[in-house]
């Protein structure tokens, strides 16, 4: 039996092992073309970044931690304990650019135990940035205790561990599950609409709190942080914290029973994800394809769009980029975002109504910021133009339409989509903060006509030379790679920052006209140069239609 268990130890081992080795060998290959390289340098940046902010909130974290143990306060050691949480839990999501979870489903076509995939799913996790920068800050809080009380050390240390072992369950539980609601197309509908509506929700927390801080209302206010105490004591930040008060206190059984509350936590939510990963060990494979019963009749013909101006090859990619943004969540957020931020900032703290707020001053430039918030929307869009199509781009290279065609009418869909959020930004403002100024709309207008095309210029090329393959259907996985996030970040700044300049040029001689006689200057460069990358598409993809199909295709 002893020597059964050795075997199978020791072949777990060895898949482990090999599994490391294909992923170093991976990463060694990829070297060898100029994209790995650039993706390797912008991930030294990106990682360069990430280590400041674990440094400096190890560094906050551990003062703290010193802070509450040495004045005799370790119960609060849980406002330390819920941003940990909240930032390990929410940041893959809201920056998904970042994050390079690899599909670990793919290696259920070698032999694998389901242990391996087991530990294989939790050390995929354990590399992802919100668990590095999280646990940077644990063993901060942990250093800060030592410091205060190094008796105390061993059991604050294990409870921290136990803490961070239930959000490593916890994430890697909500993607598992999440992925298999999106697997399906009516789910993925209800979880886009959910998701929408969450994203939104954050941005009332500030309008609520300040409603709620006013002098009327502070006795409400109190009343719900009173009720609220006692339930946040309940789950796993408090019953963390707790565990390390009570044991400062020599009331060991008690800080033991919460520690085993904790602990029975972690394994409640490790027992779903088993769930989920033995079913996708076990071959489950689920298809958007339902039976039908009856065969359905033959639907007529029906023509096109027609694009005036255009050729149909255009019209036919336009038409498809349509039908398919619309039926997606992100393309619903894209749409609706910029009027929702402009509701928020009026009756928040950027009401005009508070005289000392920006808006209340400059009450004009209420459409300019949101015209550049929705362009900014689109960058997901725009700097991955083929992600979508994933294999589906073979099609492209198959077909007789020429590459610049393709993308001109995917171009015209995201400049559609500007122009009608544009619109909707304009009847917002107008209803919200006043209808804006003949000149400010002039020189908004020409700031976009400027802005698009240099952004449509650079999205063309990094969609050719840095492509990624997106698929709806995961969750919480890179969108873009590296490189692609750090010029599009590099060009947003530029673009901010010629914008910023031109409208205070113009608002210190009092003229708006400056500012879009400016943009439009501008804008003839851009458009040239838009011109000009247009022209050589059908060199460039026939190019790295290689890396591109490879790109894309991937499984």
């Amino acid at each position: 039996m002893s020597e059964l268990k050795l075997n199978s130890t020791l072949h777990r081992r060895g898949q482990l092992t090999a599994i490391a080795n294909l992923r170093w060998r991976m990463f060694v290959n990829s070297l060898r073309s100029t994209r790995g390289k650039m993706e390797l340098v912008s991930r030294i940046i990106v990682s360069c970044v990430f280590a400041l902010g674990a440094l400096g909130g190890a560094t906050g974290m551990g003062f703290g931690a010193f802070y509450f143990i040495s004045q005799g306060h370790p119960e609060y050691l849980v406002f330390l304990l819920w941003p940990v949480l909240t930032f390990w839990q929410f940041f893959p999501v809201m920056a998904t650019a970042f994050t390079n979870n690899p599909d670990s489903s793919d290696l259920l076509r070698f032999p694998l135990t389901y242990r391996s995939y087991f530990l294989i799913r939790l050390a995929y996790g354990c590399f992802d940035p919100a668990t590095a920068l999280a646990s940077m800050w644990l063993l901060g809080i942990s250093l800060g205790i030592l410091f205060a009380s190094p008796l105390l050390l061993p059991w604050a240390f294990l409870v921290l561990l136990t803490f961070a072992a239930f959000n490593l369950l916890l994430m890697q539980m909500v993607f598992a599950w999440v992925e298999r609601w999106l697997a399906q197309r009516r789910t993925r509908e209800i979880m886009g609409i959910l998701f929408i509506l969450l994203m939104l929700s954050f941005q009332l927390i500030g309008p609520m709190m300040e409603r709620f801080g006013g002098k009327r209302s502070r006795p409400e206010f109190r009343h719900f942080v009173e009720y609220l105490v006692p339930v946040q004591g309940a789950l796993p930040p408090g019953l963390a914290a707790d565990a390390i008060a009570e044991a400062t206190r020599a009331h060991f059984l008690v800080g033991f029973g919460y520690f085993v509350l904790l602990f029975a936590m972690a394994m409640a939510v490790g027992y779903l994800l088993h769930l989920r990963l033995w079913k996708q060990f076990r071959g489950e494979n689920l298809s958007e394809a339902g039976a039908r019963g009856v065969v359905e009749k033959v639907r007529s013909r029906r023509l096109g769009w027609n694009l005036p101006g255009f050729s149909q090859s255009v019209a036919a990619v336009f038409e498809k980029e349509v039908r398919y943004l619309g039926r997606s969540g992100p393309m619903l957020l894209t749409l609706v975002m910029p009027i929702f931020m402009l509701v928020i900032f009026r009756l928040g703290p950027m009401s005009a109504a508070r005289q000392g707020s920006f808006f209340a001053r400059m009450p004009n430039m209420a459409f300019p910021a949101a015209g550049g918030y929705a362009l900014l929307m689109l960058t997901n869009l725009v700097y991955n133009n083929f992600g979508g199509d994933a294999a589906g781009i073979q099609f492209f290279y198959a077909s007789p339409v020429r590459f610049n065609q393709i993308v001109l009418a995917k171009n015209l869909t995201h400049a559609g989509i500007l122009v009608f959020d544009t619109a909707l930004a304009w009847i917002a403002v107008a209803y919200l903060y006043g209808r804006p100024s003949v000149d400010v709309t002039a020189a908004t207008l020409a700031g976009l006509l400027f802005a698009a095309p240099l952004n449509f210029t650079v999205g063309n090329l990094l969609s050719i030379y840095s492509p990624k393959k997106l698929d709806f259907a995961t969750f919480g996985r890179q969108r873009a790679s590296q490189m692609t996030v750090l010029v599009s970040l590099a060009v947003q700044i530029v673009v901010v920052g010629v914008g910023v300049s031109a409208f205070v040029v113009a608002k210190h001689y009092g003229n708006f006209w400056i500012a879009a006689a400016i943009f439009l200057l501008l804008a003839v460069i851009s458009f040239s140069a838009y011109a000009v990358v247009l022209g050589r598409m059908d060199r460039i993809a026939q190019e790295r239609r290689e890396t591109l199909v490879a790109e894309l295709c991937r499984a």
